[in-house]
């Protein structure tokens, strides 16, 4: 029998779960593939930009200005899709962000994109 891992929702801060995770792979709505996490919990895109921060809420947070970008990482090789729950548990009750921290999945959530789309794609020629 295969142990498939626990799918966790991502919510915004408006509480609506926008992302899902299946750690290390955080997937979308429709079950794609569009980013990971790494062991310090920081997000990446399916292209290896950090995006964010894995928060407890669970949230994906940034702050608006980074002094020091982190090096784009290469991404691992792409999970099989995943079949979100159809049921998904109510938000827990989040914290107020400050002005300088962005929430991703509402601010910014192009930068959580799949494989065949998004500005940073390499294009074909």
């Amino acid at each position: 029998m295969e142990n498939k891992p626990a799918i966790i929702p991502i919510y915004t801060s408006k509480g609506e779960a926008e992302a899902f995770l299946a750690y290390p792979f955080l997937y979308n709505r429709s079950g794609e593939w569009i980013g990971w996490i790494t062991p310090k919990r920081e997000v990446y895109s399916v292209l290896g930009y950090y995006v964010g921060s894995l928060t407890n809420d669970p949230r994906i947070l940034r702050k608006r200005v980074t002094s020091s970008l982190k090096p784009r990482l290469d991404p691992p090789p792409p999970p099989p899709k995943v079949y979100p729950p159809a049921t998904i548990p109510l938000a827990p009750m989040m914290s107020e962000l400050t002005y300088s921290t962005m929430d991703v999945l509402l601010e910014e959530p192009e930068l959580l994109h799949t494989l065949d789309v998004g500005e940073f794609k390499e294009d074909l020629d």
